[in-house]
């Protein structure tokens, strides 16, 4: 049995290893995440072989999972699984390939196992990233966008008289402020993942993952795959890479 932690930009995400299938446990958000907390989750749980981590958040966060980890299973083994320029089917195509996000690296990994062939891979999180794939399992890049919620949050922090707010508006053209936001900013997402398929020269499978994933899911004229564990799947395909 091996331990998979994500630590994302807003939320720690963890799960449970074992003959290739992965248990999810509770996430947290990760400004109020507590020390007890994880304790309390994973004081039952069994030396596990393995505790791998994939951490674009705060070190802090890092350290209080090794810390945790540390005490509840002394000698555990901690992999802090990092981008490489080529690994596990995957040719990372950054110029510094360490600077490609571990979470976005993990996704290709994951998507190259699970979903073999051509694929543009979206993380619709607290930033909206697109990364494509082709079928020989090299990544051709990728763009960063603000998610929704901070596109909205940039408004309000721009300008004086908006106000932010999450309440959900029917699609389309919008008759008063706080639709026009939530749909303005809703169609920018929509429209770069659909800009970015419309360019590409082969058919691609479009498998979306993160918080957003499903609402926008729902809003594209294509149907994707929606794996909300793709960084964790990809922690364990790094894993048996280990073995």
């Amino acid at each position: 049995m091996n331990l998979l932690v994500d630590i994302g930009n807003t939320r720690l995400k963890w799960g449970i290893a074992t003959d290739n299938r992965i248990i999810t446990g509770r996430s947290f958000v990760n400004d109020r995440l507590e020390r007890h907390e994880l304790v309390e989750v994973w004081k039952d749980i069994s030396l596990p072989q393995r505790l791998a981590v994939s951490c674009v958040s705060a070190k802090r966060l890092f350290e209080l999972v090794q810390s945790v980890a540390l005490e509840l299973w002394p000698g555990v083994e901690i992999i802090p699984v990092k981008s490489q320029a080529q690994a596990f089917g995957v040719v990372n195509c950054y110029e510094q390939p360490e600077k490609l996000g571990v979470d976005r690296w993990l996704s290709l990994v994951a998507v190259r196992h699970q979903y073999p062939g051509a694929a543009c891979i979206v993380d619709c999180g607290t930033a909206i990233t697109v990364d494509v794939i082709d079928a020989n399992g090299h990544h051709l890049g990728g763009l960063i966008s603000p998610g929704l919620s901070l596109m909205r949050k940039s408004l309000v922090q721009g300008t004086e008289a908006l106000q932010f707010s999450e309440t959900k508006h029917p699609p389309g053209l919008a008759k008063f402020t706080e639709a026009a936001i939530y749909n303005g900013t809703l169609s920018a997402g929509i429209g770069l993942i659909e800009h970015v398929l419309s360019k590409q020269s082969q058919n691609m499978q479009l498998i979306l993952t993160g918080g957003d994933a499903q609402f926008i899911a729902e809003q594209l004229d294509s149907t994707p795959i929606i794996d909300p564990d793709l960084v964790l799947r990809g922690l364990l395909y790094v894993l048996e890479g280990y073995a």
